[in-house]
């Protein structure tokens, strides 16, 4: 796997200005703007909409995942990741 990473927000809409990711890994709890925010502005533009968004992050509490999924997460990831098998989860994700 290739990947890209930003250190939140402004960065990772400024690399999806010119890239195009078989899938994100969008962390909800980011400085500044969390990451629903960010999913937001995603799917409000047409040159992002279709981007496949996973939730990756720490909110694991009964709804969570229901919830991230209901506010247009394609997928949900919780961490702390088990590091043997995090690679085939995100493979798993992927569309053919």
């Amino acid at each position: 796997m290739a990947v890209d990473t930003a250190d939140g927000a402004e960065s990772a809409l400024a690399l999806l200005a010119h890239t195009r990711p078989d899938l994100v890994l969008l962390d909800i709890q980011m400085p500044h703007v969390d990451g629903l925010a960010l999913l937001r502005q995603l799917r409000a533009d047409p040159a992002t909409a279709g981007l496949l968004v996973v939730a990756f992050t720490a909110y694991a509490m009964k709804g969570d995942r229901e919830r991230l999924l209901a506010a247009g997460c394609d997928g949900y990831l919780s961490k702390p990741i088990e590091v043997a098998t995090f690679a085939e989860q995100v493979r798993s994700l992927l569309v053919p």
